[in-house]
């Protein structure tokens, strides 16, 4: 897999690998997570999410200030894994959540205390991975430049296999990510079912939700006694009690599964301070070229990069659509896992392990098609990749507004406060887990022609001396996307779910038809 490409890359995935383990159990888990610990609702929670998923990218442009301007990559790297290390730990302590006896019984105000500690926490993950993503991917970007340069020296036909290379580096690059993640959605639930069991009660995720309604009004539904009967068959004193002790220590399995985080964090810095010396030191390289320019050379090289930022530019606003939409996976598509699809046996985390475990199966296909297309002299432009992954974005939305429709599912706080005999007479089911399957079939196949064909194609048009803050642009234009996704569950929870599907489907199809018609330009200044 790695041959023929330069010797740093499996070092760098190698790297991210480990990041992105920790980071992705977090992921999977922070949006219900937020609902279960502090009662917040989805639209509450998917803003904290969205401000916390935006603030990730948003950071990358301080990170890539920050190398570009001291030329120290590796150090500015390195920091950003201990900063990411520090909110774990934060985020690991099982402080009390709204429910306990405690805060039930003061005036809030520790609660909001928690609440902004865990909000701290959530930041300084966010400017370490600002500080670690972008700038990993610009030394990355740097490796190929200078394979391209050595390939150069060789011909003509050299160069061309070289600059080839580029889009399957960034793939296999890409897939390391995807296998930290596949594993990682796997370690909340485990561990959070783990810790109700041996407290005697049984994993429901309609129950934390229903706790928080009793203690803020009072009254038990008829699907509160319902659901209670399932996770336990212990006896309390009162419901308050049982509210407070099932929240608790559903929440405290959680805190635990960020220890792993932690750990993930410092394996990413070990293999990093253990390999750093295979990367490109492009500080020292440029210290030694001294170079003038004529006036009409400058007017050029001011010219060529004005257009590879316009070009630049035109990409990023079709990515920001991108994320709003494939996001949904931790916003919109984790409640429609937990409220309209079985998961009796599979906590709704878990879905979130069939992206990047299709990263990981679909990627040597997707190379392989590209190859044998490039063979041909049938070369696919990156630009062109782009525009046919909205167009597969979009039949993963289409598959779920037709779905949803057909089943006549209303919105999804509707759905919710159903019980079982009222949803029966009124003729609805839940999902079967091959909804998920097929939605995420088609998103990541989406993510393969966009998220590491955007990154090789920032690396081709970024000026050489902006590829870090170039890079952080990339991140940023997905900060922007993320910045929106809160409305995933504010739709889903508004109207019926298909009209929320149909939303997607419309936005993916308009990026698709807007990026078709730049595609010539684009392939003309990347050439």
């Amino acid at each position: 897999m790695f041959k023929n490409h330069p010797k740093g890359l499996l070092a760098a995935a190698l790297s991210n690998m480990g990041e992105r383990f920790g980071y992705y159990i977090m992921n999977a888990v922070l949006l219900l997570f937020l609902v279960s610990k502090f009662g917040l609702s989805d639209t509450k929670a998917g803003l904290i999410y969205s401000f916390f998923y935006c603030g990730i990218y948003v950071l990358s442009l301080v990170g890539g200030y920050i190398a570009d301007k001291t030329q120290n990559y590796n150090r500015t790297i390195q920091w950003g894994l201990i900063i990411m290390a520090l909110g774990y730990v934060a985020l690991s302590v099982p402080l009390f959540s709204k429910s306990s006896e405690m805060i039930i019984l003061d005036d809030g105000s520790t609660w909001w205390s928690i609440l902004v500690f865990t909000c701290v926490a959530l930041f300084a993950i966010a400017f370490g991975n600002g500080l670690f993503k972008g700038n990993l991917q610009a030394i990355v970007g740097k490796m190929y430049d200078e394979f391209e340069a050595e390939a150069a020296k060789k011909g003509p036909e050299a160069l061309q296999e070289a600059k080839d290379k580029r889009d399957s580096g960034f793939q296999i690059f890409y897939v390391f990510i995807n296998i930290g993640g596949l594993v990682a959605p796997f370690v909340a639930p485990l561990l959070r079912e783990w810790w109700l069991n041996a407290h005697n009660f049984v994993y429901n995720s309609d129950m934390p939700a229903l706790c928080h309604q009793y203690l803020s009004t009072g009254e038990a539904t008829p699907k509160f006694a319902e659901t209670m009967a399932v996770v336990t068959t212990t006896e309390y004193s009162s419901l308050t009690q049982f509210c407070s002790e099932y929240i608790e220590v559903f929440n405290t399995g959680i805190h635990f599964s960020f220890i792993a985080s932690v750990a993930a964090m410092l394996i990413s810095l070990a293999i990093f301070l253990c390999t750093k010396k295979t990367f490109p030191q492009p500080a020292k390289k440029e210290q030694k070229t001294v170079e003038s320019y004529t006036a009409e050379e400058k007017v050029a090289m001011a010219k060529e990069i004005k257009q590879r930022l316009y070009a630049l530019f035109a990409v990023l606003g079709i990515a920001i659509f991108f994320w709003l939409s494939f996001h949904q996976n931790g916003q919109s598509l984790s409640v429609f896992a937990r409220d309209f699809v079985q998961t009796d046996s599979i906590a709704p985390e878990i879905w979130q392990a069939l992206n990047p475990g299709f990263v990981i199966l679909l990627t040597p296909v997707i190379m392989y098609i590209f190859g044998s297309l490039a063979k041909r002299g049938k070369t696919i432009s990156t630009p062109r990749k782009i525009a046919i992954g909205m167009f597969i974005a979009g039949l993963a939305y289409l598959f779920l507004m037709i779905y949803s429709y057909t089943c006549g599912y209303p919105s999804g706080e509707e759905f919710r406060a159903l019980s079982a005999e009222q949803m029966a007479t009124q003729g609805l089911a839940k999902a079967g887990p091959w909804v998920l399957i097929v939605t995420y079939f088609f998103l990541t196949v989406a993510e393969l022609f966009i998220s590491p064909l955007g990154l090789s194609f920032v690396s081709k048009v970024a000026p050489r001396h902006m590829v870090g803050l170039c890079q952080g642009l990339w991140l940023g234009a997905t900060a922007i996307g993320n910045l929106f996704i809160f409305i995933g569950p504010l739709m889903y929870n508004a109207w019926p779910i298909w009209i929320c599907w149909t939303v997607f489907f419309v936005i993916c199809l308009i990026s698709m038809a807007v990026m078709l018609g730049m595609v010539t330009w684009l392939e003309r200044v990347t050439k």
